[in-house]
């Protein structure tokens, strides 16, 4: 199992590309789709997101919170409210958004974890969707019910539906962190696994092959 979930926790018992793909799915009809998502250090999750193709951008952000204390020091408190979130914005006739909730569900974080990611302790590090619409919703609601159906997690899913609030972009320096970073300690021992990880199991999803 570890080799499946470096992240401490329940995870995954089968690899991530055994994980089936939601039952039901958006449509591909539209000419541009947003996914807000939330699980742990979005210097993690903006990584793997960025790497599949028909992603246009990820942007890291705050989410679940208010403005007056959407910035990073207030988030890391865990007082604020805010969960560290990424807003994806993807091309739906290449990716849809049952093929990213798949990876978020897989790769990015481990979701039977409750507010924390591994040694990332407290409510900003929670594992959440934000659905957009009512669309997005029942898909979400859906998928997470199916995937505790099927046992192909350990645990019970923690993730939550958070069905209200605005998204605040982070501060400057957060935006490609383990892009610019991938020495920095942090990155190369949570991120960069992830990517290996997505690489290994989603390969024909991402724009490139490692090297």
């Amino acid at each position: 199992m570890a080799a499946f979930c470096p992240i401490p926790g329940q995870g995954l018992q089968v690899a991530p590309d055994q994980v089936p793909m939601p039952a039901v799915d958006l449509a591909r009809d539209d000419d541009m789709g947003v996914a807000v998502l939330a699980g742990g250090c979005f210097w993690c999750t903006e990584a793997v997101f960025a790497a599949l193709d028909g992603v246009l951008n990820v942007m890291p952000g705050y989410m679940g919170g208010d403005a007056a204390t959407a910035n990073y020091d207030a988030v890391c408190s865990g007082r604020s409210g805010h969960a560290e979130a990424i807003r994806i914005s993807y091309n739906p006739a290449k990716l849809s958004f049952g093929a990213l909730l798949r990876v978020f569900f897989t790769v990015a974080h481990d979701p039977t974890q409750r507010n924390r990611q591994g040694h990332d302790v407290g409510t900003q590090y929670r594992s959440t969707i934000f659905p957009l619409d009512h669309r997005q919703q029942q898909v979400a609601a859906g998928y997470i019910a199916q995937l505790d159906a099927a046992g192909v997690f350990a645990a019970p899913i923690a993730t939550t539906l958070e069905l209200h609030g605005a998204f605040f972009p982070a501060e400057a320096y957060h935006h490609r962190y383990a892009e610019r970073n991938p020495g920095q300690p942090y990155v190369a021992a949570v991120a960069l696994p992830k990517l290996d990880k997505l690489y290994e199991h989603f390969g024909t999803w991402t724009r490139r092959q490692p090297d």
